[in-house]
């Protein structure tokens, strides 16, 4: 247990029976009035994002996370099937922790796995970016370049989104995890 003064942003806290991951954290003193911790909450079993307030001296339960990395390499009916590079065990993610992410999971990429001390898979992290191939660009037409003019093109993952005109198919792409937008060739 700590004082909610001691939580900071990235620790996993133990909230109405489930566990959530601190995104923010703000130490407020108004004039009237004790001194509060005011933060940001997402449930990790729900995935949704609530504002919390806690008093400073009411205490917290710090749930310790392990992180792990592991290599993603085939989906199947009971989700989705990830190996650690160190031992080979295979772990089978559950589709709702992953499916949001879906069209930037790629065979042989390394993500990073939440887990809780029980071995209960938490969060799916995706990195940065991630470079993808493109399976499907039609041609660009002659004349139109005017500035920042943009093509749709499909992706390995099934995911579609605009490039510019000189993208060809089979090329690889870096992908922006954050927003889904172009960053440039790969």
């Amino acid at each position: 247990m700590a004082n909610a003064n001691d939580i900071r942003r990235g620790n996993a806290i133990r909230y109405n029976n489930d566990i959530c991951m601190v995104l923010e954290k703000e130490r407020v003193k108004p004039g009237k009035g004790g001194a509060f911790v005011q933060t940001v909450l997402r449930n990790l079993r729900t995935g949704r994002t609530s504002q919390t307030r806690f008093a400073s001296n009411e205490t917290v339960e710090v749930v310790p996370l392990i992180r792990k990395k592991l290599e993603y390499s085939y989906r199947d009916g009971s989700g989705y099937v990830f190996m650690d590079t160190e031992t080979y065990d295979q772990i089978t993610i559950p589709e709702e922790l992953v499916d949001p992410f879906k069209d930037f999971v790629v065979e042989g990429t390394g993500y990073d796995i939440v887990f809780t001390e029980d071995d209960i898979p938490m969060q799916l992290d995706l990195p940065p970016s991630i470079i993808l191939e493109v399976i499907e660009a039609p041609e660009g037409l002659r004349g139109d370049s005017a500035t920042n003019v943009r093509k749709p093109v499909k992706l390995e993952t099934g995911l579609e989104l605009n490039v510019p005109l000189f993208i060809k198919e089979g090329e690889r792409i870096k992908i922006d995890t954050r927003s889904g937008e172009y960053m440039g060739r790969a």
